[in-house]
């Protein structure tokens, strides 16, 4: 049975990561077609994939975040209320630009922003691991990946529709109160309200920590390898879209939309799944219908498929990415050490951004010269290849924990 953290704590943890969201998606998914419905290159748009380099190099800050957060003269809500002043600092002097003449200096703004949603998003799973006990860690990632998918629709779409009524700058200051009110229970909780017991060497972080933990590199190598086929299919999928005819509208509806109904729908099937079935058996399903999935995608390529045909397969991919959150967390929330919670798991899901990166920066090159339908089929068969390998190097006292044991696997 799929159980919820305390009442206080998951109104906590859903404003935190809405409040993390809403940021992040007024960047990723309503800045770009708001400059280039004003007209400004592809260039310049695609040139803002830089802004993700934070939240793949974060990793190498972790650890002086950790010792931040367990200082007596600090502790994990300053730290996270000073990345929340940059952010909302950052929003609001956009709101006081124009997007289209002034698109050339909104890039040192987006990355001090970027910068600190990737050092607030180190602060606040340190929090989560802390705050959530195996039993507990299906049920939270449940509600955090919910709130990433309403963040979507706030950050996203909210912001597009709003920026059509409203204009841009009252749009952002709407958008800023709105982040503050959604974190204040996070801030209303005392930190250390249903926080786990922290042993005594807790923020003394570093990475010979991490790789003193007995498993660390086979769980770094579990890291690496689950998610490298998945960067095939996705940097493919709009543009094989585009491809088969589907307006730039529908595909918008399609990814968005499918993004905060799939998402909210599948972050609680996937707990629940756990929960029944254990991680093991869960991880299993998963890479079968990934690898499903992109065997449909090749018969599309290669045999044509219909157009709602494609739209049920994007929406079949969207859910099992979401599913995908809440295990992969709670992998890693299991394998974290209370001594350094977030350098943990900072280094693990940054593991997992790399080899997706990865394989989206290569799929491009690689539709080019050998078709969609290739790239499709090699990442079919990676899916059940690096799948089975990275099942096999998941650390036993991760993978095969009875329910009623939980509590005991904690490093």
């Amino acid at each position: 049975m799929l159980v919820l953290p305390h009442n206080r704590t998951s109104i906590a943890l859903v404003g935190l990561y809405l409040a993390q969201a809403v940021p992040l998606y007024l960047v990723a998914a309503a800045l770009p077609p708001i400059l280039r419905a004003g007209g400004i290159g592809l260039d310049v748009i695609g040139g803002m994939g830089l802004l993700l380099a934070p939240w793949v190099l974060k990793a190498a800050w972790a650890p002086w975040i950790d010792r931040l957060s367990h200082s007596a003269r600090v502790g994990r809500k300053t730290v996270i209320a000073t990345c929340l002043l940059i952010t909302v600092g950052g929003i609001l002097a956009l709101s006081q630009l124009d997007p289209l003449e002034d698109a050339a200096t909104f890039f040192p703004i987006l990355m001090a922003m970027s910068l600190s949603s990737a050092t607030q998003d180190i602060a606040s799973d340190g929090w989560a691991v802390e705050h959530l006990p195996p039993d507990l860690q299906p049920g939270g990632n449940a509600l955090q990946g919910s709130s990433v998918a309403i963040g979507v629709l706030i950050g996203g779409s909210g912001t597009l529709i709003l920026h059509d009524l409203i204009g841009w700058a009252l749009t952002l200051w709407i958008l800023s109160s709105v982040t503050i009110l959604l974190i204040t229970p996070f801030f209303l909780l005392p930190e250390a309200a249903n926080r786990r017991p922290l042993p005594r060497d807790a923020g003394r972080a570093g990475f010979d920590s991490f790789l003193s933990i007995d498993g660390a590199l086979a769980m770094l190598a579990f890291a690496l390898l689950f998610r490298l086929p998945e960067g095939l299919v996705k940097a493919l999928e709009q543009p094989f879209l585009v491809d088969q005819g589907f307006s730039l509208a529908q595909i918008g509806a399609i990814s968005g939309g499918s993004a905060a109904a799939v998402g909210l729908i599948g972050a609680f099937i996937g707990a629940i799944l756990i929960s029944r079935w254990g991680l093991l058996w869960f991880l299993i399903f998963l890479i079968c219908g990934r690898t499903l999935a992109f065997g449909a995608f090749y018969l599309a390529a290669t045999q044509g498929f219909a157009q709602w045909t494609l739209v049920g397969l994007s929406i079949f991919d969207t859910f099992l990415r979401y599913i995908e959150i809440v295990g992969l967390y709670t992998a890693f929330m299991r394998f974290a050490s209370l001594r350094q919670a977030g350098t943990d798991f900072t280094l693990l899901t940054s593991m997992t951004l790399l080899m997706y990166m990865i394989g989206s920066m290569i799929a491009g090159l690689m539709a080019e010269h050998m078709g969609y339908g290739a790239v499709f089929l090699i990442a079919t068969l990676l899916s059940g290849v690096t799948g089975w390998m990275a099942l096999t190097l998941l650390p036993a006292r991760i993978r095969s924990v009875p329910l009623a044991k939980q509590s005991e696997i904690l490093p």
